[in-house]
């Protein structure tokens, strides 16, 4: 015997005792519970009226073929078919009520296989037991056993499932040696027909969980997904936002470079300040480019490109109507200088909005709607329904994700959702300047933890 088969042997007791001494149906909590569970309402109806068939079934062999009596009959067979049903709901202590049945009512077998005579409890009359026992393995009994392993597998694990089936078919065979005259199925017979039950019921459940399992994985794939395309957004409107702060940075130095020349007779401390002011601005551009520079998969002449303002919205909308999508736009109020981060936010909004239009509703008009306020800039667009099939989406966009980002980011709210005439409207109401504490991550692998 090797030193592995010797430790599991030593730790057998205590094994069955953690598994079969328990009302849990998966005491080490590592196996999901599948989601038929939630129909057991449902179950629970074919489930009695099997149950109270094998009530009178068991009840008739108690009474007339055992001897037990009346009252003590439908007792037993009471409890077994109680427990038939309670195995749906605590599998483990219905398993071992069924099997205590069984060794309890052995002594009448035995008596009644001995040809003694046995009174029912129906006034003072009394019957001779027939000269025939069939106990334990009778049909009824057979399926009383089957079904509390079927359902037992269905909850708990295989192993468990194992346990209990060997226990049931040794207690069984203790049984039927008790009563050697039975005439029933033999011990073979009813292990097999136990073997096919669990066997069934453990197969059942494994498919069940493993779904169960697939299921909370695609969740878990989903919720990552989402999570990395929210990082990449966030991602980009930094680098893009990058390019605006760099850009004003430079301004300030190439400002603080030329104050001197435009002083005459400049003092020492005029100097040192501005050169102090040039410096500054010198290394936040450094270090702007050195946090974000390095993952920015644009080429050069693209990344040193101006960013976008609302002063190129109409090339945006004739690119659009060049793709054949017809476009109307209107914008309402005084227009008035706005931070290059609206500015550039207002943009990207406008040209995520047209792209999802064109993507996901072919052949719908779409309205483009600039609105200037005394604080803020509100920007709106909408598209009638498709007068097409919409294509597939080929995967989780950016576009809903980026605008929100924007929008937050600046301290605006932004509202998407579909029109009562079956379109969709985007709805943007931004900061012309926006608050202090509303900024754009500055560190991608700020995002990433």
């Amino acid at each position: 015997m090797t030193k592995r088969s010797a430790r599991v042997l030593r730790e057998l007791p205590r094994t069955l005792h953690k598994d079969l001494m328990t009302s849990a149906t998966d005491p080490n909590g590592r196996h999901g519970q599948p989601r038929w569970l939630e129909w057991r309402p449902v179950i629970m109806v074919p489930l009695v009226l099997l149950a109270v068939f094998l009530l009178v079934a068991n009840t008739n062999q108690y009474t007339f073929e055992l001897g037990t009596g009346l009252l003590l009959g439908l007792l037993f067979a009471g409890i077994q078919s109680a427990a038939f049903v309670v195995t749906l709901y605590r599998p483990v202590p219905a398993w071992w009520t069924s099997l205590l049945v069984m060794v309890v009512v052995t002594p009448f077998a035995t008596k009644a296989g001995s040809g003694q005579m046995l009174f029912l409890r129906e006034g003072s009359a009394g019957i001779t037991v027939p000269d025939h026992v069939a106990f334990p393995w009778n049909a009824a009994h057979i399926a009383v056993q089957a079904g509390v392993l079927f359902l037992l597998a269905l909850r708990v694990r295989p192993r468990i499932t194992a346990e209990a089936l060997t226990i049931t078919v040794l207690v069984g065979s203790a049984c039927a040696s008790a009563v050697p005259w039975s005439t029933g199925p033999g011990t073979a017979f009813a292990a097999a027909v136990l073997l096919v039950a669990a066997v069934m019921g453990a197969a059942l459940h494994g498919l069940a969980v493993a779904r169960t399992r697939l299921v909370v994985q695609e969740e878990l794939t989903a919720e990552e997904r989402a999570r990395r395309t929210l990082l990449e957004e966030r991602n980009r409107i930094a680098r893009e936002l990058h390019d605006v702060v760099a850009h004003h940075m430079s301004v300030i130095s190439i400002q603080a470079q030329v104050v001197p020349h435009l002083v005459d007779n400049p003092s020492d401390e005029l100097r040192e300040n501005v050169e102090g002011i040039r410096r500054n601005a010198v290394d936040a551009l450094t270090e702007l480019r050195r946090v974000l520079g390095s993952e920015d998969p644009l080429p050069q002449a693209a990344r040193h490109a101006p960013q976008p303002t609302l002063d190129r919205l109409d090339e945006l909308i004739g690119n659009a109507r060049g793709a054949g999508v017809t476009v109307t736009a209107e914008t309402t109020g005084e227009p008035r200088p706005l931070s290059p981060g609206v500015e550039l936010s207002a943009f990207r909004i406008v040209q995520e909005a047209l792209s999802n239009a064109m993507r996901h509703a072919p052949g719908a008009r779409v309205r483009v709607e600039i609105g200037h306020g005394a604080s803020e800039v509100t920007v709106r667009v909408t598209n009638t329904a498709p007068d097409r099939a919409v294509p597939p989406s080929p995967g989780a966009g950016h576009g809903l994700l980026g605008m929100r980002e924007r929008a937050a980011m600046l301290g605006g709210e932004i509202v998407t959702g579909p029109t009562p005439e079956g379109g969709y409207e985007v709805a943007a109401i931004l900061p012309a300047q926006p608050p202090a504490g509303h900024t754009a991550p500055a560190d991608p692998a700020e995002d990433n933890r």
